[in-house]
């Protein structure tokens, strides 16, 4: 009887850092520092740190985030607002910092569209200048 109950409950996982380290190409002082910030709450097994299936899912969230620039903060607020009010709060809390960070690069790549245009400028006003410059390449 109790073997058909387990086979009907599904497996609760645990990590290792070793292995979410792995999984994610993170390292382990920056799964520390995401527990440091509260954004990760592993427990303890002797000196061990376990990490849970929300866990492994929260990294993953984190580790999205961080690729795309968000900042820590923004991170929380997102994995907060699911703690705090559910999935479609942080749907909605996500969806602010994505609108968000969309403009930043927006704005990010005019700023360096209009360097690469000031400096090809130059470039092409001192080549004019000194032609035997020009066969130097850096």
């Amino acid at each position: 009887m109790s073997l058909l109950l387990n086979l009907r409950r599904p497996p609760y996982r645990t990590y290792s850092i070793t292995q979410l380290c792995r999984e994610f190409g993170a390292t382990p002082r920056a799964l520390r520092f995401y527990e440091e910030q509260g954004l990760l709450s592993p427990t303890r097994r002797d000196t061990a740190r376990v990490y849970s299936y929300k866990d492994r899912a929260r990294l993953q969230l984190i580790m999205r985030g961080r690729r795309v620039g968000f900042s820590i903060a923004e991170i929380r607020d997102i994995l907060d607002a699911y703690d705090e009010e559910g999935l479609p709060a942080q749907d909605a809390e996500a969806l602010k910092v994505h609108k968000r960070r969309v403009a930043q690069l927006v704005q990010q790549r005019e700023e360096v569209d209009e360097a690469i245009r000031l400096l090809q400028a130059s470039s092409d006003r001192l080549s004019r200048q000194y032609p035997d410059a020009a066969d130097l390449d850096p």
